[in-house]
Parts: structure tokens; sequence; C-alpha cells
């Protein structure tokens, strides 16, 4: 079941977050496997705000999203789910989650950054309804966003914007 995170939380959604990252060793991607998760007290603040939802199976959070409002949209900042429980929809459901909080708050929308070419990235997300978008399409926010994704070095991989 989908509920806001808890301080508790946090720690367990580290441990999501590395094991979310490992299956980019197999795809030579293994800086992203080994790049550490949020620290607690950026998980918290995401918490503290109403803006961390976790899927949790009775005995604790097996996939999460962290969520901003950037330029009017929802955005997504990071949504992640243990390997052992992907493929379940999990994932899908916790954005379905966050389009339904942006659209109480009267968002536009979700936005998000991910890795073009990694089958559970931006394929996985164009099948869910977003759509890339180009440089000009980007607002200052997103801008700013891609510009701290570069100086991080994720742009080692090719990298898209997508909005829904």
């Amino acid at each position: 079941m989908i509920r806001l995170a808890t301080p508790e939380d946090l720690p367990a959604l580290q441990d999501v977050e590395r094991a979310a990252g490992e299956p980019f060793r197999a795809l030579g991607m293994a800086a992203i496997a080994d790049d550490d998760p949020p620290s607690i007290a950026d998980l918290a603040a995401f918490q503290l705000d109403g803006r961390a939802w976790v899927w949790d199976t009775g005995s604790g959070p097996v996939a999460y999203l962290l969520a901003e409002v950037l330029d009017g949209h929802g955005h997504i900042e990071q949504v992640s789910v243990h390997p052992d429980h992907a493929r379940r929809g999990l994932g899908r459901r916790l954005i379905e989650h966050a389009a339904e909080w942006a659209a109480r708050e009267g968002l536009a929308g979700l936005t998000l950054t991910t890795y073009a070419e990694v089958p559970w990235n931006a394929p996985y997300y164009a099948r869910l309804g977003f759509a890339t978008l180009d440089e000009a399409s980007l607002t200052e926010g997103l801008r700013a966003v891609r510009e701290h994704e570069i100086a991080r070095g994720l742009d080692a991989w090719p990298r898209v914007t997508m909005r829904r």
C-alpha cells in the first residue's frame, strides 16, 4: 500500500536506493550503481513536506517516490523500487499517486529527468504517458535540474527531460 513516508522509513529508503542501483551495473553504469543514496537529511526534507511516499508491504518500504513542485508542475525527483519487488507495478502506482497529488495541488502535470537508453527509465516512462522535451521546452527550473545533474556527472550517459 502507498502511504506517506515516516522518519523511521528513511534508512530503509536508502537501502531501497542502493538495491535499485545494482541493475545499472549490468549496463556498464557502475558509477550509478555505486552512487550514494540521498542522505537522511535530504530524505527528511521531502518527508517533512509530505512529498515522500512509500510502497509498504506490511514489513516496511520496498519502493518510494520523492516529489517537489517545480515551475508549476509536480517534479519526480526520484522513484525507486527494490529489485526483489520489481515488475509488479509498484513504480507505476507511485507515479499515479504523484499525479493525483499534483492534480490536487493544482499543478499542470508531472516532470522528471531520466536516462534515455535504460529500459526501465525513459522507455518505461514513455509507456506511462511521458513525452521527451526538447531544449526549447525546458523551463528555468528544469534547466537548473539538468545543470545540477551535469555537475554530478550523470550525463556520462544520455539523459532526457520528460513531461506528462
